[in-house]
């Protein structure tokens, strides 16, 4: 994968973010596409060593469309100027904790968990974090994953959630509307030739957390 190739583009489409100079350059975002697809097919078989729950999923099924929904957006520029793919069970649309990715100049970053959960899973991975809090805690108090992800990644809500106790010591963990995990990568190590073993790293580290919930979703979506 052509990381360098692939920034240059998106800092050039960032700057013409308009169907003109999109169409005039599609051949080159093709290509691009392309190998974005290789790279992420390669990476989903070492995921699933990682995690296990990832085998039957390609890369179509896991990377975004590069075409925005201005519909309701003030914003009109037609396109994103990142490439990302979500590497969970079912793919991109999945309601699975996965491993994300996401390329952009000045702004890459990689992560893991739930990201706007629907609103009957968030409250039972609620609950998952009420009885099992000191297990929870542990996972994101370890060091290896503090010093990889300092702290969980979502909005949070100024009150306590509806239907949950005041007083619960940990309040604080059932306030996020997501439970989300991002890393910061810049430029260079993302155009690295180690940036793959980079992100396995940091899916390794992210798993025990997308485990603590996925064995929640699971129990929902069989019931």
């Amino acid at each position: 994968m052509e990381f360098e190739r692939l920034l240059r583009f998106l800092t050039q489409l960032h700057k013409n973010n308009n169907r003109d100079w999109f169409n005039d350059n599609k051949k080159e975002f093709t290509e691009l596409k392309e190998q974005f697809e290789t790279f992420i097919n390669q990476l989903i078989p070492k995921v699933n060593q990682i995690d296990g729950v990832v085998n039957s999923i390609s890369a179509k099924d896991c990377i975004f469309r590069i075409y925005r929904d201005v519909r309701f957006s003030k914003n009109k520029a037609p396109y994103k100027t990142h490439f990302g793919a979500y590497i969970a069970s079912g793919g991109r649309k999945s309601p699975f904790a996965g491993y994300y990715v996401h390329i952009e100049p000045g702004g890459s970053f990689a992560g893991g968990g739930v990201y706007h959960p629907e609103p009957a899973i968030l409250k039972e991975l609620r609950y998952e974090i009420m009885d099992r809090t000191d297990e929870f805690k542990n996972i994101i108090s370890s060091s290896e994953f503090k010093k990889v992800f300092p702290e969980i990644y979502g909005e949070k809500l100024k009150t306590v959630p509806k239907g949950f106790p005041k007083d619960f010591k940990d309040i604080e963990l059932l306030r996020f509307k997501s439970y989300a995990l991002t890393h910061l990568i810049d430029d260079e190590m993302a155009t690295s030739e180690g940036f793959e073993d980079y992100l396995l790293k940091l899916y390794k580290t992210a798993r025990p957390f997308n485990s603590f919930f996925n064995k929640v979703i699971t129990e929902i979506l069989t019931n």
